[in-house]
């Protein structure tokens, strides 16, 4: 009897002890996990560059004139309803983008002061409105970041992420990043057809033209090679001669100009000649091109089917198609940004922009080159 009883009051206490060690465990675990500092989820980076069409607000940070961080921009902008420095009336194209493959949190401007820590790992936006593939576009928008900038910040920036996660971390995201670029639209309204008689159109026919900034637009892409992207989505030309700014200014009718919608075909007949070669070069399909020209001209020319009242109008702005000057508070201003395929007079409403990344993410052959984006990324999770 009292052996047995001594027995079980070992075994009692053993399994106290087993207890209180466990429980010891689980709040060690516990506290551990409150005291170190969560890291942002393992998410694709996103890297962007290019113009006002990407632009999240670098050029918030510099004294130019081509800015979008005064109302009404911004007024579908969720949460904060208040201008971001995104030219358009809410979320722009790397902010679909981004929430399509996964992005907790849209990617910050480079400039921005918040771009640190683990931030970084989430990737950065460089872009800058106003800039071209050529140095000389957007001259008179002062000081803006053009791409040998750009890809001087993401050096940078390269250099931050590795100071962060280490060398070889930094190599792995750069490398496994999408990337998206947009250039060459402001090389046409803001350079070549300008004024009347540019400096660049007295030395260049348009077919001209299209050759010499593809020829620059190489050696871009090479670069951003170079720098460690290796899944580039290229967004070609829109069209350009159907934007409420040039309606109102070239246009009779309402009709699209003809001469700048022969030079943007032109370039991205280039340019898609251009990204199949570089691939075949490279042998990867490094590049991704997005036919933005038809894609637009889809809702350009039948808005009705879309949902849009209007595809002529914009829904920011005075004069002819709301389409003179810029989108100011002072402007007049459509109560459903919705039923407005454009929101300024260079700029599509959110709402656009939403069937836009839906062509891009699984739009056929007819739109994207060599696949859609939801196959690239399928078949880079595969790997």
């Amino acid at each position: 009897m009292c052996d047995n009883f001594s027995t079980n009051s070992h075994l009692n206490i053993i399994m106290r002890n087993m207890r209180v060690v466990f429980i010891t465990f689980i709040f060690v675990l516990v506290t551990i996990s409150m005291i170190v500092p969560k890291t942002v989820e393992a998410t694709r980076a996103f890297f962007v560059f290019g113009d006002s069409l990407v632009d999240n607000g670098n050029n918030n940070y510099l004294p130019t004139t081509a800015r979008a961080d005064s109302p009404p921009y911004g007024v579908d902008y969720m949460p904060t309803r208040r201008p971001s420095g995104r030219f358009s009336n809410g979320f722009n194209l790397p902010d679909l983008i981004g929430q399509h493959i996964g992005l907790s949190e849209p990617t910050l401007p480079y400039l921005s002061n918040e771009l640190t820590g683990q931030k970084l790992l989430v990737g950065a936006n460089f872009a800058s409105a106003g800039i071209g593939i050529l140095n000389d576009t957007g001259i008179q928008f002062v000081e803006i970041l053009r791409m040998f900038q750009q890809f001087s910040m993401f050096e940078q920036y390269k250099e931050r992420l590795s100071g962060e996660v280490g060398e070889v971390e930094a190599s792995r995201i750069v490398n496994g990043a999408l990337v998206l670029i947009t250039l060459g639209g402001n090389d046409f309204v803001n350079n070549y057809f300008l004024t009347p008689f540019s400096p660049r159109s007295r030395q260049f026919n348009v077919p001209q033209f299209c050759t010499y900034i593809i020829s620059h637009y190489q050696n871009i892409l090479m670069r951003l090679f170079e720098l460690g992207a290796r899944r580039v989505l290229v967004t070609g030309a829109g069209p350009l001669g159907c934007v409420p700014a040039q309606l109102a200014t070239r246009s009779l009718n309402g009709e699209c100009v003809n001469e700048i919608q022969q030079a943007a075909q032109f370039f991205n007949q280039l340019l898609f000649q251009l990204i199949k070669d570089l691939n075949t070069q490279l042998g990867s399909d490094v590049f991704i091109v997005a036919d933005a020209y038809q894609m637009n001209m889809n809702f350009i020319t039948n808005p009705q089917s879309f949902g849009f009242v209007t595809s002529k109008i914009a829904c920011c702005g005075q004069g002819r198609f709301n389409g003179v000057g810029l989108c100011t508070a002072l402007s007049n201003l459509c109560p459903n940004r919705d039923v407005y395929a454009f929101w300024d007079p260079f700029h599509p409403t959110q709402r656009a922009l939403e069937f836009i990344v839906r062509d891009i993410f699984n739009g056929t052959s007819e739109f994207m080159s060599p696949m859609n984006l939801s196959t690239i990324m399928a078949m880079d999770t595969s790997i």
